[in-house]
């Protein structure tokens, strides 16, 4: 990805899936709003995952991409967790808080390309291993050679 929102999307998409996030939706508001380009929506099954979740997404960011988020929200409780980081907001939110905000209903008319960003982070070999995207891209490798 030669677009750095997007390599960060997807670099945050990956730090959710490392922490076991469900449910991940990538939504594209670019045209529906101006607040954001993205908003990524994932499913916790308690408040602790939905914060490790959180702690996963900015470590990873600030890991890989150099980014900090410039709001984090709701971190107590823990129910919902906003993180800002202009061109795109993820949130974090637990099962039953997800189901009632619905926000994929608000932002129903938003094309969902999660596909774009789950391909290698879910990589059918890494679902059946429970491997990492570098350790699955390199089973692959030994696999075909």
């Amino acid at each position: 990805m030669t677009d750095p929102i997007q390599r960060r999307v997807h670099t945050a998409v990956s730090g959710a899936l490392d922490k076991k996030a469900s449910g991940l939706d990538v939504l594209q508001v670019t045209e529906l709003t101006s607040i954001a380009d993205y908003f990524i929506i994932c499913s916790a099954t308690s408040e602790r995952q939905a914060q490790a979740i959180a702690d996963g997404v900015q470590e990873k960011l600030r890991a890989d991409d150099s980014v900090k988020p410039l709001l984090v929200e709701g971190t107590t409780p823990g129910r919902w967790i906003l993180l800002d980081y202009g061109d795109f907001i993820f949130h974090v939110f637990t099962e039953d808080c997800r189901r009632f905000y619905g926000l994929e209903r608000l932002w129903g008319d938003a094309p969902n390309v999660t596909s774009d960003f789950t391909e290698e982070a879910e990589s059918p070999l890494r679902l059946r291993s429970g491997l990492r995207s570098g350790q699955a891209r390199n089973a692959r490798r030994k696999k075909t050679s």
